[in-house]
């Protein structure tokens, strides 16, 4: 009964994922690794076809089984995390470019942290 909803969940976001690999301030990898969350659960041969894709399933199989993101990863997200921030800064000014900046570098420092 819920597969249905795994699977629409799934699709939606493997069409966020590719609208973020084309837009520089919206990550991509990630909406993939939910979407092959909700494929496991509602459609199988889905997800081992994100698995098995040539660009997007190595980055898959390092967050599942090391909790891994790549170098290039890290260091795409952190930039485009701190020029997200100073345009908070430049367009919306105190408090709300502090709450934030606040999240930003919580995450930051979290996505610094994974292994490489």
């Amino acid at each position: 009964m819920l597969r249905p909803l795994w699977t629409a969940a799934g699709l939606l976001l493997v069409g966020l994922g590719i609208v973020g690999l084309i837009l520089p301030m919206m990550p991509g990898v990630v909406f993939f690794i939910a979407a092959a969350f909700c494929f496991a659960r509602g459609n199988p041969a889905w997800e081992q076809r994100l698995l098995a894709h040539p660009q997007i399933g190595p980055h898959l199989t390092a967050w599942r089984s090391r909790g891994a993101i790549s170098r290039k990863g890290k260091r795409a997200a952190l930039t485009m995390m701190a020029f997200a921030a100073a345009l908070t800064w430049w367009l919306v000014g105190w408090p709300w470019a502090a709450v934030s900046s606040a999240v930003l570098l919580a995450v930051a420092l979290w996505i610094a942290t994974r292994p490489g």
